[in-house]
């Protein structure tokens, strides 16, 4: 079938939308929801069988709808409509949500509806259920779909006409530092992040608020700033405190607390953390592990996937201390994402931007020099969350590579003007061969777990349900078969000691061409930097995104 995707933004829930519809060997191409006239120009040149929109913000043309079959993914319960549907569903405490896809008409969110799926809700943020459940749903009721769609019997279920909720306006979700419990505070945030934040006021900075962690030990007045950590600022509330991790000042972007907030906070104390905590405990931290018999598992839970200069040092630290304790070490990422490699917003603020994307490209190198050459112990990168550029390369720095269906990965650099580096001109050419390697670099386009294991840029794919208890029974057979562990380790001892000068002269190459990408002012990697961080709009759909 022929389907063309309308989207307001090529999100992750886009991309994945877009991955498994190529992996059911549909025809699939990208319009954005830009203007009446492309859109429409765009269903006359593709002759789309159907239209579809996982994420869309405006209304389409009639001319669209009435002339091709056109269905709409709504991140909320049949009879619930309009717009900010997951952050009322947050707000109001829902315990279970779900998505439908039903049909596009003349009434916002009315038509019928020809899927739908229901999840229970996780006392979290809005971003992360939108990432995770949201896009698991979708997912289900993608398949669902397209086999009623395909069912000549199939009747689909009419929407309810209840009223449609409004946008949630700053005022509804204004914090009462004098009233509300940290508990409250967290929710209000949670409901709003990744986006638009909670607006609020700290030492005269006006900024919204967004990455908030419970605290279960330090104290404070209401409002009152009592401690820095790792960039973001715990904060008293009337019976507790809480973290926020991140500020975004009006007109700006999101940035750590301490950058937005500077030399106002000087004098605050800064209370560290050991360099790898406990999993799970409650306070902000970034780098936790947890250990499971001779297998070590480290979580490195970066904003966004993001990882700067001092972010990358801190997990290369901690890798190195859990390599002398285990046998088997399980790089885990964060909650959303696995990385995405260099912190682009740290980068924009800089007023040195090329010396500091050089400390961050350099640091994230060094981090997986440190993983490719440790011959005392097995590496696993379990790509269970997305991954993106540096990220995807720092998987494959690991002897083995696992990811969960349904994960989508971006092994490219492009986009954003950079020819990259992380070794991925050795390891990836090292797994998929030099043609595909090339293919996933200049296509510049995403894939999902299925087709990186078909390719061989990784080694199993385990299904969400049981996700953990495969990779542990996975990483466990490492460390229990002491024939295979050693004769693995001996080998693999032998090829680095033979392989490391060719290993590194590619990293140093590749450092070489990306010199004057960071250095150069022309650069369109400052450019391209500038329009991701803030968001700015596209006014075309990419080329790559476009089939004919």
């Amino acid at each position: 079938m022929k389907i063309l995707l309308i989207v307001s933004a090529f999100n992750s829930l886009t991309q994945r939308v877009f991955c498994e519809l190529r992996d059911m060997k549909h025809t699939v191409s990208v319009q954005f929801a830009s203007s009446d006239e492309e859109m429409i120009q765009s269903v006359m040149e593709f002759e789309p069988d159907i239209i579809f929109c996982p994420y869309l913000k405006k209304y389409l043309p009639c001319e669209l709808f009435l002339k091709t079959p056109t269905f709409i993914l709504h991140p909320g319960i049949r009879g619930d409509r309009g717009h900010n549907a997951l952050d009322h569903a947050l707000r109001d405490g829902k315990k279970e949500w779900g998505v439908v896809i039903l049909k596009a008409d003349e009434e916002f969110d009315s038509g019928d509806i020809y899927a739908q799926v229901r999840f229970e809700m996780r006392d979290t943020y809005k971003a992360s259920i939108y990432r995770n459940e949201v896009a698991e749903a979708t997912s289900k009721a993608l398949k669902i779909f397209l086999q009623n769609l395909n069912d000549k019997d199939y009747k689909p279920t009419p929407q309810l006409k209840n009223p449609m909720h409004l946008y949630l306006t700053q005022e509804e979700r204004a914090i009462d530092w004098q009233k509300d419990s940290a508990k409250e505070i967290i929710k209000k945030i949670n409901a709003g992040d990744s986006y638009p934040g909670v607006r609020d006021e700290f030492l005269g900075v006006e900024c919204y608020l967004f990455g908030a962690w419970e605290e279960e030990s330090l104290r404070g007045e209401p409002k009152e700033i009592i401690a820095k950590r790792d960039g973001a600022v715990c904060i008293g509330a009337i019976d507790s405190a809480l973290w926020i991790t991140h500020m975004q000042e009006a007109g700006r972007f999101k940035l750590p607390s301490t950058y937005v907030l500077k030399e106002k906070i000087k004098g605050v104390k800064e209370i560290r953390t050991p360099l790898v905590v406990e999993y799970g405990q409650k306070t902000f931290h970034e780098i936790s592990s947890k250990a499971i018999g001779e297998v070590g598992y480290l979580y490195f839970n970066f904003h966004n996937g993001a990882m700067s200069s001092e972010q990358c040092i801190r997990l290369k630290y901690a890798y190195e201390y859990l390599v002398e304790s285990c046998k088997v070490v399980v790089l885990m990422g964060g909650a959303d994402f696995f990385s995405n490699g260099i912190h682009l917003n740290i980068l924009e603020d800089s007023k040195k931007q090329g010396e500091d994307g050089w400390s961050n490209i350099n640091a994230m190198n060094d981090l997986i020099k440190s993983i490719l050459s440790t011959d005392d112990v097995i590496t696993v990168a379990s790509l269970g969350k997305n991954a993106g550029a540096g990220g995807v390369f720092l998987a494959l720095a690991c002897d083995y590579v696992i990811t969960r269906e349904g994960v989508v990965l971006n092994p490219h650099y492009k986009t954003l003007g950079l020819s990259g580096s992380e070794y991925h001109t050795y390891t990836l050419q090292k797994r998929v061969g030099e043609t595909v390697a090339d293919e996933l670099l200049n296509k510049c386009l995403p894939i999902s777990a299925n087709r990186a294991f078909e390719i061989g840029m990784a080694d199993k794919v385990y299904e969400d349900r049981n996700y953990f208890d495969k990779l542990d029974e996975f990483a466990q057979a490492l460390a229990e078969d002491e024939e295979r562990y050693s004769d693995f380790l001996y080998e693999k001892e032998e090829y680095i000691s033979k392989n490391i000068d060719m290993i590194e002269q590619k990293k140093e190459q590749e450092l070489k061409v990306m010199y004057s990408e960071f250095w150069d002012e022309e650069s369109p990697f400052h450019k391209l930097r500038h329009e991701f961080v803030y968001k700015t709009c596209q006014i075309q759909t990419p080329q790559r995104l476009k089939e004919f």
